[in-house]
């Protein structure tokens, strides 16, 4: 993430921050190596303060590409994937850079790397555009990990909101998604309390606690 102190959260698109970036990179993949972890979020960063979004946007998008190309080289010799996630700038984050699906697959598809994937979080999707449905479909052949929030308090996903979760996990399992779903939000009470949601949904999947089927082999 950078110097969060000093108000940084992520340097790949940050101008002058490459030497950063790369040094943050490397303790990344020890560390995703050390456990194991085979999925690195690679954050964009934020507008420099003091600056014009559209001024900047051309040398932050070249910053950016620069940045993943090595990235990409460096997760390929540990067999990794590299995430670029949109934040929206709507409610999250106004100066992070990278804020919707479509502009993080143009990125994508300029650096043209396999081992560089979309990672969607439909709490910031919703937020920036909604068709969840037309998303989800569209960019799915980009999408490395799926996060997971309720729409506009960020809490459990059967808590009040705009997003139908069933029918969001009945449609990525119809595209034919097999990766984690990342529950990226803030429990309204305990963790165990909050997963309440995720016991209901296996009980009407006929799965039993722990997602295995009750069915007899």
């Amino acid at each position: 993430p950078g110097d969060q102190e000093a108000g940084e959260l992520g340097l790949a698109a940050v101008p002058g921050r490459q030497a950063a970036f790369r040094q943050g990179l490397e303790a990344a993949v020890h560390y995703a190596r050390a456990v194991g972890c085979p999925r690195i979020h690679v954050m964009a960063g934020r507008v420099p303060l003091g600056t014009d979004r559209a001024a900047v946007a051309g040398e932050m998008e070249t910053t950016f590409i620069e940045n993943l190309k090595y990235t990409a080289d460096l997760l390929s010799q540990e067999d990794m994937i590299g995430l670029l996630e949109p934040i929206n700038s709507r409610i999250t984050d106004p100066r992070y850079y990278l804020n919707t699906p479509h502009q993080a697959a143009a990125i994508l598809e300029k650096v043209g790397r396999p081992n560089l994937k979309l990672q969607l979080d439909l709490f910031h999707c919703q937020i920036m555009d909604g068709n969840l449905s037309r998303n989800l479909e569209t960019y799915f052949p980009l999408i490395g990990h799926i996060q997971i929030a309720q729409v506009p308090g960020r809490h459990e996903p059967d808590s009040p909101g705009e997003l139908n979760f069933p029918y969001i996990f009945e449609l990525l399992e119809s595209l034919g998604y097999t990766g984690y779903v990342g529950c990226e939000y803030a429990p309204k009470g305990d963790t165990l309390e909050g997963l309440g949601w995720l016991r209901s949904y296996w009980e009407s999947r006929g799965l039993q606690h722990g997602g295995t089927s009750k069915a007899a082999k």
